[in-house]
């Protein structure tokens, strides 16, 4: 059902609650996942694949500490990382490579804190062309 599984990390405590999560499911459902992280710091930003900046080095030991996580649990798991508004890129990647189901953690703003702060899942939610899974974070 879910041959390909694309994760989006942001790197940060909320991305927990989607790797557990999807690690179980990869393993019961024999899924091949991706995970995908956006830069969007200036440096991203700027100079996309480019870019040389300690964000981005972080932002890639971060995709292969996690790429491990899966691997360890007998999970093929490819990394990538792509540059610039977050939202726009997953969906780019999405239409470029296809897959059965996106999944990402949210960090709950609701809608108030959206209006300030953006909203990648929202932006994906409305417009990925597959089934989306959001979990939200726990506080």
């Amino acid at each position: 059902m879910y041959d390909k599984i694309l994760v989006t990390l942001d790197a940060t405590p909320t991305d927990r609650a989607i790797i557990d999560h999807i690690k179980d499911l990869a393993a019961v459902m024999k899924s091949r996942v991706v995970l995908l992280h956006v830069a969007d710091g200036w440096a991203a930003r700027t100079f996309g694949p480019d870019a040389v900046s300690p964000e981005v080095t972080d932002d890639q030991a971060y995709l292969e500490k996690i790429r491990g996580e899966f691997q360890s649990a007998g999970i093929a798991t490819e990394v990538e990382l792509a540059f610039g508004d977050p939202g726009r890129e997953i969906l780019k990647w999405i239409d470029r490579n296809g897959c059965d189901l996106v999944a990402m953690s949210t960090h709950g703003h609701g809608f108030i804190g959206d209006l300030f702060f953006g909203s990648t899942a929202r932006n994906v939610r409305h417009n990925a062309t597959v089934p989306v899974l959001l979990l939200c974070a726990k506080k």
